[in-house]
């Protein structure tokens, strides 16, 4: 009988990440869950180790390099191998070019792409060790199809796709294998962060799914590995619609623009 996956997962204190770490620890995963805020983290573990699985929590901070040394390091102290990265921390701002300050943007590239890439380069290192492995980015539909007031957010998730693109090209042939997952608007913290960050939130218009939806969908790209995994199956034809119309297509998504929520 094959052991069970060691999975860590970045981002994993709410939303999708949380929603993935107990779908995953349910089918029998050993689950390393990181992110910065260690009371959730560990509130989790519990959850978790109640129903009868394994976990770990790490805290730690993605955009560090160490840390995510770190989160990778304990996580084959612990289960003695890694067989899966997900990396799925990130958050997202509204707002047109010209209204994006300087620091949001900053942020937004350390933690959805610096954050992807600290993670998933670390995790690489062992995954060419053991000549095995499985990297997980959890990007977005805007990662292949950008919306109004969306671009600076929208800018960090084509990145992510890019990155994914030109690991598969790199490792095609071995066990490695490399997806990244494609979500709709989803029902998580995803706009209290964006209030949080810079004062201003916002809702998507159009098709939604729930953090487990995203997380049924990651359970099964990961028993059957695939470059492109869309949790809302109908988002492919946007992506098809993008590449064979892209003005016919900037109209399109313009009714799905993001409506802006009052001020608390």
């Amino acid at each position: 009988m094959p052991s069970p996956r060691v999975i860590a997962i970045t981002g994993a204190s709410a939303g999708i990440g949380r929603a993935t770490a107990l779908r995953l620890a349910r089918d029998g995963a050993s689950v390393v869950v990181s992110a910065l805020r260690g009371d959730r983290l560990h509130a989790l573990v519990r959850d978790i180790e109640a129903a009868g699985g394994r976990a770990l929590a790490v805290v730690a901070d993605v955009t560090r390099e160490e840390d995510m040394q770190r989160l990778v390091r304990q996580t084959v102290e612990r289960f003695d191998r890694l067989d899966v990265m997900i990396c799925n921390a990130g958050f997202g701002v509204e707002g047109s070019l010209n209204q994006i300050a300087h620091d949001h943007m900053r942020q937004l590239l350390d933690v959805n792409y610096l954050g992807t890439f600290n993670a998933a380069r670390e995790a690489l290192a062992v995954f060419r060790q053991q000549g095995a492995g499985h990297l997980l980015f959890v990007s977005s539909i805007a990662g292949k199809r950008g919306v109004a007031q969306m671009g600076a957010y929208a800018a960090t998730k084509f990145a992510q796709v890019g990155l994914a693109e030109c690991l598969r090209a790199e490792l095609s042939g071995s066990d490695i294998h490399v997806s990244v997952v494609l979500p709709v608007s989803t029902d998580t913290e995803f706009h209290v962060v964006m209030r949080e960050v810079c004062g201003v939130a916002s809702r998507a218009r159009g098709p939604r799914q729930t953090a487990e939806q995203v997380a049924d969908a990651i359970a099964r790209g990961i028993a059957r590995p695939a470059p492109e995994i869309y949790p809302y199956r109908a988002a492919r034809g946007l992506v098809l619609l993008n590449a064979i119309a892209p003005a016919w297509c900037d109209r399109f998504v313009k009714r799905f623009g993001r409506r802006v929520e009052p001020p608390i």
